[in-house]
């Protein structure tokens, strides 16, 4: 059997402090668990540009399209503000989803029992919470065309078009269903039929893909009833399934409901390769957060969650995700913190090591 791949791009800013951390997890994992990778690790983003003088070298690409799996940490800083909109560090993320066809972004939002009280929700709302948001990341209204600023009858008109072909959404919504069978088997897909064209064949498209999964339970939802009912009672959703432009917002309102930015991974997956793994790339939500870069106040936990993702997802790794996800919580649930995590006052946080030490002893107490 072959040894599963792994590239690591740590990126920009915090990304190779919480990287480095993530390192020390798979470490302990070939140690400990004899569960393997064969690990590289190039740069993109900034780091890329001040290498190469470009935010993604043709080589690397080519790596990310030959692995089994990209772990990325975050791109982007005040450094690189200035340089042309066709190199900044974002370009090479984007090039990397574009080029790698990763059309299924998926964003959990999972409430850890003691970060609920963080949350701007109440306790009794978020407390379980574990939603997933399938949001389709290739097409949509950021990519139709025609898009741009025209000039017409003597004014500027902005026009982005949403277009989605039948196949656009098939795809996405397969790649929802299959999550569902995963979890509690429950797809709630959000689009605007009631007013938009690409809503209507978007629940029409899904709705005959459903056809194919009859174990799922299928619901449709105005997405701006949606974003009301996330607030209002988001324990009603597993799976929620949606458009480019409506994930975008969804996603980050889901967000918020968990208390920390500092605790969300996310995996962007495409097509399946020949080993019937799908093209993937996994990514905390967190970003490069220049402000804390180099202090050890990072917290690296939204990194480790997203390679517990990877092996899940990639790796067909189940029990070792679960292992990666229950030791983040334990530690939580004993009061152990990095900065952003801080309430109460006279707490003293950990640093970003001591965060993963405890992650490693937690996971070193589950054998």
């Amino acid at each position: 059997m072959n040894t599963p791949s792994l590239l690591i791009l740590p990126g920009d800013g915090i990304g190779q402090e919480v990287m480095d951390e993530v390192a020390r997890v798979i470490e302990w994992m070939g140690d400990k668990r004899d569960v393997r990778f064969d690990v590289f690790e190039d740069v993109v983003g900034g780091a890329a540009y001040d290498k190469h003088g470009t935010p993604l070298h043709d080589a690397t690409l080519a790596k990310a399209q030959e692995v089994d799996a990209v772990l990325l940490g975050a791109v982007g800083g005040p450094k690189y503000d200035n340089l042309d909109f066709s190199v900044k560090p974002e370009r090479g993320l984007l090039r990397l989803r574009k080029e790698m066809d990763l059309f299924a972004n998926l964003r959990p939002a999972r409430c850890f029992d003691a970060l609920a009280d963080f949350s701007s929700l109440k306790r009794d709302v978020v407390s379980g919470l574990d939603l997933m948001i399938v949001r389709e990341l290739t097409s949509g209204s950021y990519f139709g065309e025609p898009r741009g600023i025209f000039e017409e009858n003597g004014q500027r008109v902005g026009i982005n078009t949403q277009r989605y072909t039948e196949a656009e959404i098939d795809r996405v919504a397969r790649s929802a269903f299959e999550l569902a069978m995963r979890r509690n088997r429950k797809v709630c897909s959000m689009e605007k039929a009631n007013v938009m064209e690409s809503g209507i064949l978007w629940r029409e498209v899904v709705t005959a893909v459903h056809a194919d999964y009859p174990e799922v339970g299928l619901s449709h939802m105005y997405a701006d009833n949606g974003a009301m009912q996330i607030v209002r009672q988001p324990r009603q959703f597993d799976v929620i399934l949606t458009d480019n432009l409506f994930g975008d917002i969804l996603s980050d309102c889901a967000a918020m409901l968990t208390g920390s930015l500092g605790m969300l991974p996310s995996a962007s997956l495409g097509a399946p390769m020949e080993n019937g793994r799908p093209k993937a790339l996994y990514e905390p939500v967190h970003g490069s957060a220049p402000d804390i870069a180099g202090q050890e106040k990072a917290n690296p936990c939204a990194c480790v969650l997203s390679f517990a993702m990877a092996l899940r997802y990639s790796f067909d790794m189940g029990e070792e995700a679960d292992r990666v996800e229950n030791a983040v919580e334990r530690v939580l649930a004993k009061g152990v913190r990095t900065e952003d995590l801080m309430q109460t006052e006279g707490s003293v946080p950990v640093s970003t090591s001591a965060m993963t030490d405890t992650i490693l002893a937690e996971l070193q107490a589950s054998l």
